[in-house]
């Protein structure tokens, strides 16, 4: 891990310079091949997944938990209400002075919100009306109404908003800050996704550990059956004999790779199996939530047809926040509602409503709320009019230009609402900011400064936010 000090660049930023691996291995075959072979096997002794202090030690937030609703949350019937909306239902949809046509031919014409919106909390947040739980702790949340991205192609957003650029093969988020922070626990992956039984939209791109050492790479747990396959090792192997036999790989994989350096994969795969052996010890009890008493599993809906997949999950990533772990992302698909949004965003917020609002408040309870950020968001918004179908099958289409994503605790602006759309929810007009800003704000909310968590890769130093944002200062307390 780079932990070399900081030097300017020409542009004033502050970066860090290249690794000692990488400066060595730049000089060529001659000095380079000589110095870099001692340097493997001094740096094969490191952690790279050690906690480590970041830019900013006063930060509050140590982990986070990613709630990643794929497919495109519509803001206008969750957390962004649009009562003008009311007064144009299904008037002609009219960009420019010019009527617009649908995708698939026809008319496009405006759409009200088939739920109504109350204020709640101290804050006066505006939630819709299905939100019941999670209106209870709506002081606890910062939403944010200003946030853009460049695509309305889902693949390519879930990219940006996954890992700051649309096309995929960079860094997850998890994988970033866990480069620049570490883990806290050994015993465990320090970046843990939770998907559904389908991969998301861009599949294990979206968490992958992309140019950096593949050692930062998320870690998803199957959705059904045992969460990671041959956990367990076979009958008639014990703990000495499997402890022999990574003894053995490993004298011959450092062998190897003194004679192949440059090759992170290797010294990664082997710190996978070290891991996969603690893993052993760890993770059966960690993911088992049959001890947890009755009490906190009807309060994440455990049991309940509409909540027990998703409360599960949340349940899950409290644990694993206590474990240690550094960056939990959740998924809950199928938001992209085209048609029938009413019965579509009923359901998937009957979903999860109630596991959100036990989350927040399980951690609160727990004293982890302060030192845990939770993010709350889709890849894109939703447009106020309806781009599909006619008749009574109202739904929106994807909108790059406004969405909302909400924050709650690691030291976020809490019982605030920030930003705004225009009066039909086309656009942001307050507070408007790109997606790289909320990246580069979530970095410094823990405690990371987007242009100092930096990379050299293919020639250049990179970082999350491809080439540096500013931090959304509203968002933070």
């Amino acid at each position: 891990m780079n932990h070399s000090p900081f030097f300017p660049c020409a542009g004033g930023r502050a970066l860090h310079a290249p690794t000692r691996r990488g400066f060595l291995y730049s000089l060529g075959a001659s000095l380079g091949s000589v110095a870099f072979s001692s340097l493997l096997a001094e740096e094969a002794k490191k952690n790279p997944l050690a906690p480590t202090q970041g830019h900013f030690p006063e930060a509050k937030a140590k982990n986070v938990i990613f709630l990643m609703m794929e497919g495109g949350p519509s803001h206008i019937d969750t957390f962004d209400p649009k009562p003008v909306l009311t007064k144009m239902h299904l008037q002609e949809f009219v960009r420019d002075g010019k009527q617009v046509s649908a995708m698939q031919g026809g008319k496009r014409y405006y759409v009200q919100s088939p739920f109504k919106f109350a204020k709640h909390g101290q804050s006066g947040a505006d939630m819709a009306e299905n939100w019941t739980n999670l209106a209870k702790v709506a002081d606890d949340i910062c939403f944010f109404r200003g946030c853009t991205v460049d695509s309305v192609n889902h693949p390519t957003a879930m990219y940006q908003m996954n890992c700051g650029n649309r096309f995929g093969g960079d860094p997850g988020i998890g994988a970033w800050i866990n480069y620049g922070l570490g883990t806290l626990n050994q015993d465990l992956p320090g970046f843990i996704v939770l998907p559904e039984v389908s991969y998301p939209q861009g599949g294990a791109a979206n968490w992958s550990n992309g140019y950096l050492p593949a050692n930062f790479q998320g870690t998803p747990l199957r959705a059904k059956g045992s969460p990671i396959l041959d956990l367990t090792p076979p009958p008639g192997v014990s703990e000495a004999r499997q402890r022999k036999n990574l003894d053995l790989i490993a004298t011959l994989n450092g062998a190897h790779a003194a004679q192949h350096p440059g090759h992170d994969e290797l010294a990664a795969r082997m710190d996978n199996y070290e891991l996969a052996f603690r893993m052993q010890m760890q993770v059966p009890e960690t993911l088992d939530l049959s001890k947890e008493d009755a009490k906190t599993k009807e309060l994440y809906g455990i049991g309940n047809d509409a909540t027990d997949s998703f409360g599960r999950k949340c349940l899950l990533a409290r644990k694993l926040i206590e474990k240690g772990v550094r960056f939990v992302q959740l998924y809950n698909g199928s938001w992209d509602s085209h048609d029938y949004i009413e019965r579509a965003h009923g359901n998937l917020v009957r979903g999860v409503d109630q596991p959100i609002a036990a989350l927040i408040t399980d951690l609160k309870q727990r004293g982890l709320l302060e030192s845990t950020l939770i993010v709350w968001c889709g890849e894109f918004g939703r447009t106020p009019d309806n781009g599909v179908r006619g008749g009574t099958a109202y739904g929106r289409d994807h909108n790059a230009n406004a969405m909302t994503i909400w924050l709650a605790g690691g030291g976020c602006n809490a019982g605030h609402t920030i930003g705004a759309t225009d009066e039909l929810g086309m656009a942001a007009v307050e507070g408007k900011a790109h997606i790289r800003d909320f990246h580069v704000t979530l970095l410094r909310l823990l405690g990371l400064d987007d242009n100092k968590l930096t990379y050299y890769h293919a020639g250049r130093f990179k970082q999350l936010s491809q080439f540096g944002g500013t931090v959304i200062k509203n968002l933070i307390a």
